[in-house]
């Protein structure tokens, strides 16, 4: 191990909530092309720690098992996560937009790209397919581009892999994310069918100085994808601007109090983002998975 400057902690987590973050595929069926459709996610950023509370629902083009991998910026702690904060974030968004609103002038939503205001809820109902089973994560230290081939290879093979292949898409993209001194990675692995499913709840969490969520790692999927960023953060912060996708305000952002950030059931967050009172809002994002090439990396000062 040591010869591949490669460190690896696995430890198994069992989870019954529903929610996952966005990661890379490698299937066990060198053949098999992996889809991810939608996206969901809560981060909560205080401009020197993230949360990520994040949901995808995942189908492959045959039965296979699929090694995930998720890229982040430091060590995390990986914990059990609850898709119900999620669920009464987006609840607390639509009940703040439904109250009702002084008349606007006829010609848009101050700045939010002539929106209507049939529009503005951005999310009725939170829908979710069948959950996927139980996860075992490994916490990996990658050095270098080697360390991580030598490392997915021999456990491909110990998972009865016969002959394993990384995507070169995959290759390609953590050769990029090492070269931008991203040395964390988790592996999961998850059974898949043809049918969309959607993965149980992982908690990251994670020292950061810009709010990060992992887009190039999906290079190595196939399909279109949207999704949902739930922003939870002491103010603003900077709307980011894509290559490939674009990403869009879903409403204005609404201001809430301690006790609403409190009552959304997660100590985690409400210990993170301190003070009276916290910005909460949702961004959009659009495009294709094979098409991203930046991750989000922005700060605090924006939208």
């Amino acid at each position: 191990m040591n010869k591949l400057a490669l460190v690896a902690v696995v430890f198994p987590i069992l989870v019954s909530q529903r929610a996952v973050a966005d990661c890379g595929g490698i299937p066990f069926k060198a053949q098999a092309v992996i889809f991810e459709p939608d996206q969901r996610a809560v981060i909560g950023f205080n401009g020197q720690e993230e949360i990520l509370l994040l949901s995808a629902d995942l189908r492959v083009s045959e039965p296979t098992k699929i090694l995930q991998v998720l890229p982040l910026p430091s060590e995390p702690k990986v914990t059990k996560g609850d898709f119900e904060v999620f669920v009464k974030a987006t609840n607390l968004i639509n009940s703040k937009l439904r109250r009702p609103k002084p008349a606007r002038a006829k010609g848009g939503m101050g700045g939010m790209g002539g929106m209507g205001e049939a529009e503005l809820l951005p999310a009725g109902e939170v829908t979710f397919h069948d959950k996927i089973g139980s996860h075992e994560l490994s916490v990996t230290h990658v050095l270098d581009h080697r360390g991580f081939l030598d490392w997915v290879e021999d456990y491909l093979r110990k998972a009865g892999v016969d002959n394993p292949t990384i995507p070169e898409a995959m290759k390609a993209v953590v050769a990029e994310y090492l070269q931008d001194r991203f040395q964390w990675f988790v592996f999961d692995v998850v059974e898949m069918g043809k049918e969309v499913k959607t993965k149980e709840a992982i908690q990251y969490r994670f020292p950061t100085r810009s709010l990060y969520y992992p887009l190039r790692i999906t290079r190595s999927e196939e399909g279109d994808t949207k999704i949902r960023l739930l922003i939870l953060s002491p103010e603003l912060v900077r709307l980011p601007r894509l290559d490939g996708g674009e990403v869009r305000l879903a409403h204005e952002p609404i201001k809430i109090t301690s006790k609403e950030l409190r009552s959304l059931g997660s100590n985690d967050l409400a210990a993170l983002i301190k003070g009276d009172h916290s910005m909460l809002r949702i961004w959009e994002i659009t495009g294709p998975l094979s098409g991203f090439k930046r991750d989000i990396l922005t700060s605090m000062s924006g939208r």
